[in-house]
């Protein structure tokens, strides 16, 4: 069989075998019929084109092969294609033949089974009928037995429904019994509660009924028994909230009017907040309008305080809201704002106690207590609004600003006290005796050390005021703290506040007189406050209200603040008046010796001057001491451009032979010329002197600022004088002297010498016998002094 179908594999495939395809591996595409179904595969269909002279091929055109025979082919090959073309068309109806002879047992055996076959189906058909009898037998069956268990189902809930009524009658038989085993006092009476809430509405549905009614008024009975035993449970103030709430609660549900539950609830509920309160005012020291009685400290710390007022009264008062809501929202006669006026009333009361305590906080203490206790109060109160929105939000946070308000009040004050403390420091620095030989802080480190410790002390408090303001605190997300507080209360009301008093008290050493037996400011401090208040408007206020707005950023559409360069001018006033009146105070200091040593001279009857008089040098030396003060704290400042006499002066003043001086001849006028004539003439054609006219902040505009005060005041005096020969002549050796050693302290030589002029003009104008000296003497007396 093997070989047969091999054979005609073979034979019938003759051509494609021929075409390389005889690999035995190979799945050979489908042919014929098959082929026809199919088609071609779609990769020959999509690649082969359609080739006539194909043999194999759906598009075999026999004229066109034969033609390409004929016209390729020799003769011979033509023959032997032809021989070899009819043995294969013998050999294959040798194989069609052999394999039909093969399988025609096959074909018989074939018929006879579908014979079989359509027997047995026929059979299968005739089973399928009785089958399908059977099944509708069955299906009426089915539905009898299904009316069957309906029927048996409704007769078992109807059943069911007798014994749920009878059950429910012997329930409510049993009612009376079992409210008045739970009601009993000391009992269940919410358990009693219950029971005849669940019986209720059945026993006024059937109350026509007389059993029934019977029942309903013996329940009733019983349960207006224990109305009375909750209502006078509801007057006991030994009762907590909750105890409170849940016998309110079971008076409700036993029908009782919620008007007076509510008045009584308010009622009880308020007596033990009163009691809460006053626990608080008991640790308050009693109020004193006059003011006039000594306040003890209190007894516990601010947090301490604010804990138990927010534990006790704060957190009552938030359960006395949630358990009023729950228990008469929505019930008539009660929400016409009883519960907001209540809460209202008691939270003002608590609002004042807390602003008591809170005054009493007058030392500056821990201000991280203060602020903890105030965020503690804040959050608490934060919560009771969440309740109650009407209880008092604006009062609660206006409390907290206050309080914040009065410890940066405190801290002003407590600044104010430092600077106070330090200037008394320098004083006593300044006024401390001296050993010999041991010299003390120079007024450079005073002023150093004062500034530093003003400016250290002013950063610590803005430290400590920041606590107010922290992302942790709850009051700081409030207006007030982002806007108000860090513009008006800090920088306004601390910064700009402590500098402006500053200013006003350094000031106030110049202007305001001094207290009746209260010794005047020593003229150091003047003059270190004066450079104290000219380094503030320099550098130090722009950097105070720079590190200010960093840590209490000030919004942009906040209140007005003072710009900078208006509290630098401030300062630089109050430094211009201070440096004023230092040379005020030394000049009338040097100008009093000049006055003393004039008035209390005999200047007709002196004798002929041999020295210079040791006012004279007095004055020099305390000159020079205040150019060395005045030197430690001002710059050098600018001179106006020596003459060349005065240099000559300046480096011959032990020189016998220097020439006369340049007011020599205002002291040996000529005979015929009027003294009192030269004096006016020379006054027409000198510059005019301003006496005291403000001065720079260098020592040089101070230095002749006191020297034209005393200069002026010793012209004042020798013009009241009368002075004889001698008189004149100690005048010209007195103001000689002073020539050779105060033009080096002055701006402008010239101040010194048109003042000293003007005093040898007006001694001459004033003498009986103007004969002075001469010049050359009086250089000796000089240099001999």
């Amino acid at each position: 069989m093997a070989e047969v179908e091999t054979a005609g594999s073979g034979a019938g495939d003759s051509p494609e075998a021929g075409g390389g395809g005889g690999s035995g591996g190979e799945v050979t595409p489908p042919h014929g019929p098959l082929q026809r179904y199919y088609g071609p595969p779609a990769a020959e269909a999509a690649e082969a084109a359609p080739d006539p002279t194909d043999i194999n091929g759906p598009h075999f055109d026999p004229e066109v092969f034969l033609t390409k025979v004929r016209s390729e082919c020799p003769l011979g090959q033509l023959l032997a294609r032809e021989a070899a073309l009819g043995r294969e068309i013998r050999a294959l109806d040798s194989d069609m033949q052999t394999l039909l002879y093969e399988n025609y047992n096959k074909f018989i055996s074939a018929t006879d089974t579908i014979r079989k076959m359509k027997v047995d189906f026929r059979r299968m058909e005739a089973e399928m009928d009785d089958l399908a009898a059977n099944m509708a037998a069955i299906s009426t069956s089915s539905a009898r037995v299904s009316a069957a268990l309906q029927d048996r189902h409704r007769r078992g809930a109807q059943l069911a429904g007798v014994q749920a009524l009878l059950r429910k009658l012997q329930s409510l038989v049993e009612v009376p019994g079992r409210l008045r085993r739970w009601a009993a006092p000391g009992a269940e009476p919410a358990r009693a509660l219950r029971c005849y809430s669940r019986a209720r509405a059945v026993l006024r549905h059937y109350r026509h009924l007389p059993s029934f009614r019977a029942i309903e008024d013996e329940s009733h009975a019983i349960m207006a028994d224990l109305a009375q035993r909750l209502r006078a449970r509801l007057r006991d103030e030994t009762l907590d909230p909750k105890e409170l709430t849940e016998c309110v609660e079971m008076l409700l549900q036993l029908e009782e009017p919620p008007e007076e539950l509510c008045e009584e609830f308010l009622s009880h509920a308020g007596s033990r907040l009163e009691a809460e309160l006053a626990a608080l005012e008991a640790e308050l020291p009693p109020s004193d309008p006059s003011g006039t009685a000594t306040t003890p400290p209190p007894a516990s710390d601010i947090l301490d305080f604010v804990d138990r007022g927010s534990s006790a009264f704060v957190g009552n008062l938030c359960l006395l809201a949630a358990s009023y809501r729950s228990l008469f929202e929505g019930r008539p006669g009660t929400g016409d704002g009883r519960l907001e006026a209540f809460a209202a009333a008691l939270t003002a009361r608590y609002f004042a106690l807390l602003e008591r305590r809170l005054g009493l906080e007058r030392g500056l203490g821990d201000t991280s207590l203060l602020v903890r206790a105030l965020d503690r109060f804040h959050r608490r109160l934060r919560a009771l609004l969440e309740l109650l929105p009407a209880a008092g939000a604006e009062a609660g946070a206006a409390l907290v600003a206050r309080a914040a308000r009065e410890r940066v009040g405190r801290y002003l004050r407590a600044l104010q006290t430092f600077f106070l403390g330090c200037l008394g420091d320098v004083r006593q620095a300044l006024a401390a005796p001296r050993p010999p030989g041991k010299e003390g802080p120079g007024l450079p480190d005073l002023l150093a050390t004062l500034a530093s410790s003003v400016l250290g002390q002013l950063k610590a408090v803005l430290a400590y005021v920041q606590l107010f303001t922290a992302k942790d605190v709850a009051f700081a997300s409030l207006p007030y703290f982002k806007g108000e507080f860090c513009a008006e209360a800090v920088r306004e009301g601390l910064v700009v506040a402590f500098v402006r008093w500053l200013c006003r008290t350094a000031r106030g050493f110049a202007d305001g007189p001094a207290e009746r037996g209260a010794p005047a400011a020593p003229p150091a401090l003047l003059l270190l406050l004066a450079r104290l208040c000219l380094d503030y408007e320099a550098s130090t206020i722009s950097y105070i209200l720079t590190l200010t707005d960093e840590q209490f950023p000030p919004q942009d559409t906040g209140p007005a603040v003072t710009p900078g360069p208006a509290l630098g001018a401030e300062a630089r006033g109050a430094a211009q008046r201070l440096l004023d009146h230092y040379v005020q105070v030394q000049g009338a200091a040097v100008a009093q010796m000049l006055r003393k040593s004039v008035e209390t001279r005999d200047w007709l009857g002196t004798v002929e001057p041999r020295n210079v008089r040791a006012v004279m040098k007095r004055v020099v030396e305390d000159i020079t001491a205040i150019d060395v003060q005045v030197g430690q704290l001002f710059e050098e400042g600018v001179r106006r451009a020596q003459s060349s006499d005065s240099s000559r002066r300046a480096f011959s003043v032990y020189s016998s032979s220097r020439p006369p001086g340049r007011y020599a001849p205002s002291y040996t006028p000529s005979a015929p010329m009027d003294t009192h004539l030269l004096s006016n003439i020379q006054k027409l054609f000198s510059e005019r002197i301003d006496i005291f006219s403000p001065v720079e902040f260098n020592k040089v505009s101070v230095l002749t600022g006191i020297i034209k005060i005393s200069l002026k005041t010793l012209l004042e005096c020798v013009r009241l004088r009368t002075l004889g020969r001698f008189g004149l002549q100690q005048v010209q050796v007195d103001g000689h002297y002073l020539q050779l050693y105060l033009w080096r302290f002055a701006a402008d030589e010239r101040v010194v010498q048109g003042l000293l002029d003007e005093v040898a003009a007006s001694a001459a104008h004033r003498c009986l016998d103007p004969v002075p000296m001469e010049h050359s003497v009086v250089e000796l007396i000089c240099e001999r002094g």
